[in-house]
């Protein structure tokens, strides 16, 4: 018996849409030799500094309504995981050229300079940069090539 169901041919299935995913980086000077709780306190700065760097400052006296204007990576970052890797550079300038970069591509970014008040002797310090929230190929592109911390 010849069933035309017995000559079924596999019908292509349409290619699922690929999800772009959101991260951000924390990119951490290793030189300075910062204790542990002082590279944690300094990464957190930085993630949320990007953010209130797109605030939107308030308009009225006693206003206490704070308005940031998101990308889309960053409101899927925002609604998601909170998806952070921590990295390392070797050098201020090393810091510097990953910001140049971030800069240069368009990709949201924050240094963060300590006030030198626990360490590094009252000397205002570069200690770290946040790279993202934004697509992770895009900030792939920019610290994809740095060590983990």
């Amino acid at each position: 018996m010849n069933d035309a169901s017995d000559e079924r041919v596999p019908a292509e299935l349409p290619a699922a849409p690929v999800e772009r995913v959101a991260k951000q980086v924390i990119v951490m000077r290793k030189d300075l030799n910062m204790r542990k709780g002082k590279m944690i306190a300094q990464g957190a700065h930085a993630s949320m500094k990007v953010l209130l760097d797109a605030r939107t400052a308030p308009t009225a006296p006693g206003d206490t309504e704070l308005t940031i204007a998101i990308t889309p990576a960053m409101a899927q970052w925002l609604g998601g995981r909170f998806t952070k890797v921590c990295v390392s550079v070797d050098s201020e300038a090393a810091l510097d050229e990953v910001c140049r970069r971030a800069a240069e591509a368009g990709v949201p970014h924050a240094v963060i300079v300590d006030s030198g008040k626990t360490e590094f002797h009252g000397v205002p310090t570069k200690t770290c940069a946040a790279v993202g929230p934004a697509w992770a190929d895009e900030v792939d592109a920019i610290t994809g090539a740095l060590g983990l911390l």
